[in-house]
Formats: C-alpha cells, sequence, structure tokens
C-alpha cells in the first residue's frame, strides 16, 4: 500500500470535523504511516494452508437449550400492577 499523505490526513480530519495543525497533521501522517508499514508485514506471511478461524478462542454456544415451558398467564402477570388497562400495564405518558 502507498504511504499515507499529509493532504490525506487533513481530508479524513476535515470529514471528521476536527480542527488539526500542521504539526498535528504531520505527526498523524508519520503515525498512521508506521501503522501501514506494521499492517503489511502480513502480506509477507504463507497463509496457504492455515485454516481460516472467526474466533481466537476455541467457544462453545453456551445458551440454553430451547425447551417449552409453562408460563404465568396475563392474568397472574398484571395481578400486582399498579395500573392497568385492557390487560395492559399502564404507565405515565411520556409524550405530549
Amino acid at each position: 500500500m502507498s504511504e499515507i499523505s499529509k493532504e490525506q490526513v487533513k481530508h479524513v480530519a476535515h470529514l471528521a470535523r476536527l480542527a488539526i495543525t500542521e504539526e498535528e497533521a504531520e505527526m498523524f501522517t508519520k503515525q498512521l504511516s508506521a501503522i501501514i508499514d506494521y499492517a503489511e508485514q502480513l502480506n509477507e506471511l504463507d497463509t496457504d494452508h492455515v485454516k481460516p478461524t472467526t474466533h481466537v478462542l476455541d467457544l462453545k454456544n453456551v445458551l440454553r437449550k430451547d425447551e417449552p415451558k409453562q408460563w404465568i398467564t396475563q392474568e397472574e402477570a398484571l395481578k400486582n400492577a399498579p395500573d392497568k388497562k385492557d390487560g395492559q400495564f399502564r404507565v405515565p405518558s411520556i409524550l405530549e
């Protein structure tokens, strides 16, 4: 990949609505170029026989088994509600 230019840094800063000085633009240009150079080292690795992974750890699904259960009725759910109407919880209005 080509080097990051100071104009590109200024353009991205402008898009992000960031005000940066010339010194900061120069500093960010060097830092971003160093990051790109570091990432480019990955292109030197031979990954032909490496199996793609989606996660570095071998995690399994830890969710419970989906089994049907008997739940409480609507009347039981509303039994202790301070205010209810037409089979639903009634709450104070938040819109005017």
